[in-house]
């Protein structure tokens, strides 16, 4: 899939999210911010050691594409764990909660997770004007965030037949070579969860991430997902990649941004 050069913000949209026409989303790539050096150019990640002026005009341009105000651009401090947060009005995000998914049912708030090898996830129902959001590492995808996610969806009014969702650009087995001890602790809560590995060498395997993510919304009953199928850490000039830029040596890394928003109906 190619991103689209939607304004001067190069985006890319799942097919299956984009036929809903109450919501806007994107997973949004590196180019078309101002942020520089091994942050260029879209760094939208405050937890970075870029410039906070930076991120911050980042996260503007972000905001004008999806329709939202600057302040409705929402993110969590994202602890690679299962909580998930209601999300009512925006927050300052000094005091962004510690969480790893989204939910609302307010029109104008963009859910927004940051990435740069871990998946992101966006959902919608059209008809219960539910949207949400969740950053899915392979500790949160194991301990259960999407179904956190649906789950905290339902309690304000969705049904999960009805929810449409999207795996984002992560990084892609062929990528993501891991020890045999990661592997045990998959298959210590399914065998079924081998399917995700390839051997690699004598000491090493691959992990599929976003197959796995997708086996996880399969599991919830969600019947309407698409993957975008897209590895960051190959796509050097359009995604950021935390193992990338460490097995370069670089000392930081910049953060991509995945957003959602309802649109208001004014």
């Amino acid at each position: 899939m190619t991103p689209v050069n939607s304004g001067n913000l190069p985006i890319i949209q799942s097919k299956a999210l984009a036929t809903i026409p109450t919501i806007d989303h994107a997973f949004f790539t590196r180019q078309g911010g101002v942020s520089t050096g091994i942050y260029s150019s879209l760094n939208c990640g405050f937890g970075s050691g870029d410039k906070e002026e930076n991120v911050s005009e980042n996260r503007c341009r972000i905001s004008e594409k999806l329709g939202v105000v600057p302040s409705s651009l929402v993110s969590v401090y994202q602890v690679h764990g299962t909580n998930v947060v209601t999300v009512e009005e925006p927050w300052d995000r000094h005091s962004a909660p510690k969480a790893d998914g989204m939910v609302t049912r307010q029109a104008g708030l963009a859910l927004g997770i940051l990435t740069a090898d871990c998946t992101p996830v966006l959902f919608a129902d059209q008809d219960a004007g539910v949207t949400g959001a969740c950053h899915a590492g392979w500790r949160g995808a194991l301990d259960g965030i999407v179904e956190s996610t649906i789950s905290a969806m339902e309690m304000l009014g969705a049904t999960r037949s009805r929810i449409v969702a999207a795996i984002g650009p992560c990084i892609a087995q062929k990528s993501y070579q891991v020890g045999l001890e990661f592997r045990d602790q998959f298959l210590t809560h399914d065998a079924q969860f081998s399917d995700y590995f390839i051997d690699d060498d004598a000491t090493h395997l691959r992990f599929d991430l976003g197959g796995f993510v997708g086996l996880m919304l399969g599991r919830t009953g969600i019947t309407e997902y698409e993957n975008v199928n897209i590895d960051n850490y190959a796509e050097s000039e359009t995604l950021f990649s935390y193992r990338r830029t460490t097995l370069a040596g670089e000392k930081d890394y910049g953060r991509g941004l995945s957003a959602i928003t309802l649109k208001s109906s004014d």
